[in-house]
This record gives C-alpha cells, structure tokens and sequence, in this order.
C-alpha cells in the first residue's frame, strides 16, 4: 500500500459527472493529502482545466453522460500527464491505445485510489 505521506501535495484533476461519486473522490484525495482540481462533469470543463496547466495527475471517468472522455486522455497524454481511468466496466471500455493504463474499478476504495495515485506520482518524478 501506497504511503499517504508520498501523495501529499499531489494536485489532482478529477473528471466525473456524477456528484456524489465525484464528492467521494474529493473526500478520498483531501484525506490522502491531495489537492483537488476541479472536479469537472463535463468534457469541455476538463479541457480547459487541464489545458491550464498545475496538475500533477487526473482520475478521470470514462463516460461524462454519455461523451468519452478520450479526446482529454489523447491530450494528457500529450503534455506527459498521467491519469487513471474510473470506470464500472474495467479496461472493457478502453480504446486498443487506452489499454495498460491505470484502471480504478468503480466502486473504489481510499486505498485503491492511494494505490493508483501512487503510480501515477511514479511517473510524474
């Protein structure tokens, strides 16, 4: 298990549009010690606040209402941003480029999420 010590400070974007999993998220990353961004419901919102800049990392669900949230993975991955997925379906949902990145099977817990936080802060330093 992923040290809660190694994720402070960590800020993190949160993409999900359903409020009461999105506030259990936030909830989760201020326990870890992470600084939330956003949290966006929709995919515009997201786009312009990764496109700010000041992340670290990004949870990000792989359906906003319907919309996928591929055209905001394409760009993290472009700048060099690492993410994770959350989704109910596993990798099942994923695009072919999409599998082999971190997956948070939904319903999760805070120890997962430190988990894959952990790789993520990994790949940030």
């Amino acid at each position: 298990m992923t040290d809660a010590a190694n994720l402070e400070g960590l800020r993190v974007l949160v993409v999900e549009d359903e409020m009461m999993v999105s506030m259990l998220i936030e909830d989760m990353l201020t326990d870890l010690g992470c600084t939330v961004i956003g949290p966006a419901a929709r995919l515009d919102e997201a786009m312009e606040l990764a496109s700010k800049g000041g992340i670290d990392c990004a949870v990000l669900d792989v359906n906003l209402g319907g919309q996928p949230i591929f055209p905001l993975a394409d760009y993290l991955r472009s700048q060099g941003a690492p993410f994770a997925f959350a989704t109910g379906y596993g990798d099942a949902g994923l695009r072919d480029v999409d599998k082999g990145s971190p997956v948070l099977q939904k319903p999760f817990r805070e120890g997962d999420l430190a988990r894959v936080l952990g790789e993520l802060r990994a790949a940030v330093n």
